[in-house]
């Protein structure tokens, strides 16, 4: 159910909101695989969600533009 709700959220954000939301996951994925290069990541399956979340992004940001 989490994942539901963080998608319920993302479809009631406008599109500005959505870019920010986006930028800000894509800094945190660039912050999270710094990290793990430099071996100070504990948590390395939280680039696997980051990534999740960037595509869930893309994904509601695609359907709010063709209208669905």
């Amino acid at each position: 159910m989490k994942i539901n709700a963080f998608v319920e959220d993302l479809r009631t954000k406008s599109a500005a909101e959505l870019n920010e939301e986006l930028v800000a996951a894509k800094k945190e994925l660039f912050n999270l695989r710094f990290q793990n290069a430099t071996n100070q990541l504990d948590n390395t399956s939280r680039i696997k969600e980051v990534r999740r979340n960037i595509a869930r992004i893309q994904t509601v940001m695609a359907q709010a533009q063709k209208g669905v």
